[in-house]
């Protein structure tokens, strides 16, 4: 974990604040036995404000869990009645339509094509295949690795496609080769490539050459974190890797271009999915150990890894059904493993969809599940189903194939670069590269937006991206008093804010003799409001001089911060990396909502003050900076003096860095084709602003 992580409470530096703010910010800083007790990473119990559980079974730590997948399935809810709408081949079309439409633009839609660039290194020769060792490319540079298994005798064969699951030996993986060469052996060319991330295309190679990361899905994450803000998806990477994989197929002579199949397991099953549903070329699909459903998932696994959540398609109503109705009556064979922990019976409800769906199309014979007693993976049971569903499909045939031993060929046997990395081949370019050339094309346009006359429609541009009320329409505050902590020379009072659905906790500091010259400060904490609360520490030092201070856990922060559990995703995304992700399949980001409580928060201490016009200061570090940020440059007029303290610079060094820290719950999805975090500082009044100790994507601090 970095020390800046944990850092104490900053030494602020303030040019622009009041005179007497700067003062108590720069004279009473943290110190007195209590200070460290109560500004760890739990308060101490006397500053504690919602009870153990906010209801049954739900502690204040899970209520985003909570409340996130209500929303969801409510969601859910709309679109299965919707799907039971559907009774002719016309509402089944236009069903198939408008999710390919939506899948295409929340992934950013897709590159252009380009030369392929495509050569074979090594051929070996096998009694019944011929193994290729290739190398093409699916975008200029952006180099893929890939076997191509080739059956013996006359062809042209059938071409099948099979992107590997999230294994860190990517192609290499026995499991996979096996599978390639028993479809191979029914009859079918098959081309099994290494997803960016994978094998021999790691995107983040150390010092010394070597993978940064152990796993792959680390890899899947970072390239996420600046795929997000550019209003895209990892997944965006892999279906187009995949698609210029059938473009490679198309190009041999040994392959017929009008048959084409794909599989894989895993993450090669998500990828399958994705793809059947988008290339019409498919004519037979067959994913597995991925099909489920978000209502089964949700309850018993939670989200899973960075491209297997499209930004807003629980909220749209695409599930995972709509993989298989997209194409539908395309020949799609669901592979499905007993023990799997993708839930076997959403898988069921899926195909129960696809099932009645096809039927209506007249094709009922042309969906098909299978169903091996075995845990995730890619059983016996699954590869030979996959080469006989191709047999029937792509050749015709009825006759089955059987699996037989074959040679599985070590990771250094079967590679197909020097050195065992696309990364160490000349001109080489990385997921990170691309999205970074992406980012300095949307540059030019976010300039234009940010013109003087262009500058207010803008800022709605922004203020409907974060699906964020004005503040006039923000729903009742219904706050819940509970309950006071005396000090020596103040008081604490304790509230809890509603927000909607959420409970914010929240600590108002009343000095016993306030002074009515002193403004108001909202102090919004990252680690939660208790940093800095203790006896002796900053909060103290402004009460004492008549200064009322309000702080306040913003949703996911303090009291409701998640207990995290899966530390590879836990330290480099942040504790509430399920949470996050969870509010992107809902179509939302943190740093809306987290705005939405601020602007509560301003609202109730108006009224706790009776004071309608009231302009507080604000202070927010770490991770509330960002909201705060949005919050300032959206409501201009809410408040006096804006303090940023520990904020990233911007959100173009997301995208040009591949290693970032905690960064996920402050991306906003398309927010850099709109613009980037400097393009509303430079709405804020430079009087007004002070950024603090800002830090790096890494969490380093940076010069002020």
């Amino acid at each position: 974990m970095r020390a800046s992580q944990f850092r104490p409470f900053p030494v602020p530096r303030f040019p622009h604040l009041t005179l007497g703010v700067a003062l108590y910010l720069t004279l009473h800083l943290p110190c007195g036995p209590g200070w460290a007790q109560e500004n760890g990473p739990a308060p101490a119990p006397s500053l504690r404000v919602l009870p153990e559980e906010l209801a049954p079974g739900v502690p204040p730590a899970m209520m985003m869990d909570a409340w996130l997948k209500r929303l969801a399935f409510a969601a859910l809810d709309r679109r299965e009645a919707a799907f039971e709408a559907l009774k002719t081949p016309e509402d089944i079309a236009a069903w198939q339509e408008k999710r390919r439409d939506f899948f295409l633009r929340q992934i950013g839609g897709l590159p252009e094509r380009t030369p392929l660039n495509a050569r074979t290194v090594d051929r070996l020769e096998y009694e019944d295949y011929v193994l290729e060792k290739v190398i093409f490319e699916s975008q200029p540079s952006f180099f893929v690795t890939a076997s191509l298994y080739l059956p013996k005798g006359e062809g042209p064969f059938p071409g099948v496609l099979h992107p590997t699951g999230h294994s860190a030996t990517g192609k290499a993986r026995d499991l996979y080769q096996q599978a390639s060469i028993v479809i191979a052996k029914g009859g079918c060319a098959v081309l099994c490539y290494d997803p960016a991330g994978q094998g021999e295309r790691r995107q983040f190679l150390d010092g010394a050459g070597q993978p940064r990361f152990k796993s792959t899905t680390q890899e899947h994450q970072l390239i996420n974190q600046g795929s997000v803000l550019l209003g895209s998806n990892t997944a965006r990477f892999m279906i187009w890797d995949s698609m210029r994989g059938i473009d490679y197929l198309q190009s041999r002579p040994e392959v017929d271009p009008e048959r084409i199949g794909c599989t894989g397991i895993s993450g090669g099953g998500t990828n399958t999915s994705y793809l059947m549903a988008l290339d019409g070329r498919i004519q037979a699909a067959a994913p597995g150990c991925y099909l489920t459903g978000f209502r089964h998932l949700l309850t018993e696994l939670g989200p899973q890894d960075a491209e297997q959540n499209i930004f807003g398609q629980i909220s749209f109503g695409m599930d995972h059904a709509d993989y298989v109705l997209m194409r539908a009556p395309k020949p799609t064979l669901i592979m499905a493993a007993t023990q799997d922990y993708f839930p076997i019976a959403g898988a069921w409800d899926l195909f129960r969809e696809a099932k009645r769906t096809y039927t209506r199309l007249g094709h009922p014979e042309r969906v098909d599940l299978v169903e091996p007693d075995t845990p995730h993976g890619f059983p016996t049971e699954m590869r030979v189903a996959a080469a006989n569903f191709f047999r029937r499909w792509l050749l015709n045939e009825t006759a089955t194939v059987e699996e037989t031993p074959f040679p599985v060929l070590s990771e250094e046997e079967i590679r197909c670069t020097p050195e065992g990395q696309v990364l160490k081949l000349e001109g080489a370019r990385s997921a990170f590269d691309l999205n970074a050339d992406w980012n300095r094309r949307f540059a030019e346009r976010r300039e234009a937006l940010w013109q003087p006359d262009q500058q207010s429609a803008t800022l709605e541009k922004v203020r409907s991206l974060l699906h964020l009320r004005p503040f006039a329409d923000l729903p009742p505050l219904n706050p819940e008093a509970a309950g006071n902590v005396e000090r020596d020379g103040y008081r604490i009072e304790k509230f809890v804010i509603r927000n909607g659905g959420i409970r914010l906790p929240a600590l108002l500091f009343v000095p016993a003799t306030p002074a009515p010259d002193r403004t108001p400060i909202l102090y919004l904490h990252g680690q939660g409001k208790h940093t800095g609360a203790a006896p002796g520490g900053p909060i103290e030092a402004w009460v004492k001089k008549g200064v009322t201070v309000l702080a306040v856990d913003l949703r996911g922060m303090g009291e409701t911060e998640p207990p995290g559990g899966l530390k590879a995703y836990d330290d480099l995304l942040g504790p509430d990396w399920r949470d996050t992700t969870l509010a992107f399949l809902l179509g939302h980001s943190y740093v809306g909502m987290r705005a939405s409580d601020i602007l509560q928060s301003v609202r109730f201490l108006r009224e706790q003050l009776k004071s309608p016009d009231l302009q507080p200061n604000l202070f927010a570090s770490g991770q509330a900076a960002i909201p705060a940020l949005h919050a300032a440059a959206l409501e201009p007029g809410l408040f006096s003096e804006i303090t940023l303290d520990g904020m990233i610079r911007s959100w173009t060094e997301v995208v040009e860095t591949p290693e970032t820290f905690n960064q996920q719950p402050n991306l906003v999805h398309g927010a850099l084709r709109l613009y980037d975090l400097p393009d509303l500082i430079a709405t804020l009044d430079g009087d007004r602003l002070s950024l603090t100790h800002p830090v790096s994507v890494t969490g380093e601090p940076l010069p002020d």
